[in-house]
């Protein structure tokens, strides 16, 4: 794909999530520093677990020049666009991996123990079992004292209802106070555009796009008690949120070291 394509395609997908999310790139933010500060380095060696087009990628390494990220997605759609886009970006490494496999973390092709595994919006859409399996597996490539930071919607469970509530309340009236634009493209409709564009349309249809994100609607992967309970079991001996709009939270596990 050419690559001013692929930067309109991204730019798109940008917006969309941000309308989604209106402290999308203040969450970047806080997880890009949090990465900064613990790597202990100026060269961090960073996994980006469910990359999509490279939108987190890009970003830490704007603010971390020195870092190397190997970008990693099981989605061809967005691979081919992050490919495309951000061909010969220094640091920069995309890789066809499903986080739903085990013995993914093989295909990662490391010199050294990463410093740190990050994610954004990507990790609810595995399933518990799944999700479980991948912490676990992330836990053995990263250094002692390594750190997972995940940035997504983890609400608390309905055994703490008000703050089940409030969580949620408080990222509907953060987007009321930012209302997307009328006739602005949402998730479902970027998608339903990359269906009919005459290339991005046979990498949409592929059969192993058909498991992403099935089981995604109704998953306990959304709550917070859960990626909680998979860390610790994973073996990080601190887990807690670093930054926070109710149930939007940028959480971290921190390994022994």
């Amino acid at each position: 794909m050419d690559k001013d394509r692929a930067l309109v395609w991204i730019g798109r997908w940008d917006a969309q999530q941000q309308e989604h999310m209106p402290d999308r790139e203040e969450r970047f933010t806080a997880l890009i520093d949090a990465v900064a500060e613990g790597a202990g380095r100026p060269d961090p060696l960073v996994i980006d677990l469910g990359c999509g087009p490279g939108s987190l990628a890009v970003r830490l390494l704007d603010q971390i020049p020195g870092a190397t990220v190997v970008a990693i997605d099981a989605d061809p759609v967005l691979l081919t666009l992050g490919r495309a886009a951000f061909a010969g970006r220094p640091g920069l490494r995309f890789a066809e991996l499903d986080l739903r496999a085990a013995g993914w973390a093989g295909g990662l092709r490391l010199d050294r123990p990463a410093d740190a595994a990050v994610s954004t919006t990507a990790l609810h859409w595995l399933l518990p079992p799944d999700l479980a399996a991948m912490y676990a597996e992330a836990a053995t490539v990263l250094r002692p004292g390594g750190l997972l930071l995940n940035g997504d919607h983890l609400a608390e469970d309905e055994t703490s209802p008000a703050l089940h509530r409030l969580g949620w309340a408080l990222i509907e009236r953060e987007a009321q106070r930012h209302p997307a634009p009328d006739g602005g493209e949402t998730w479902s409709s970027w998608w339903e555009a990359v269906a009919a564009d005459p290339e991005l349309g046979p990498l949409a249809a592929r059969p192993e796009r058909s498991g992403i994100g099935a089981g995604h609607h109704g998953s306990l992967s959304g709550l917070l008690s859960v990626h909680v309970a998979a860390l610790q079991k994973a073996g990080f001996e601190e887990v807690g949120t670093l930054w926070q709009r109710g149930a939007n939270r940028l959480l971290c596990g921190v390994l022994p070291g």
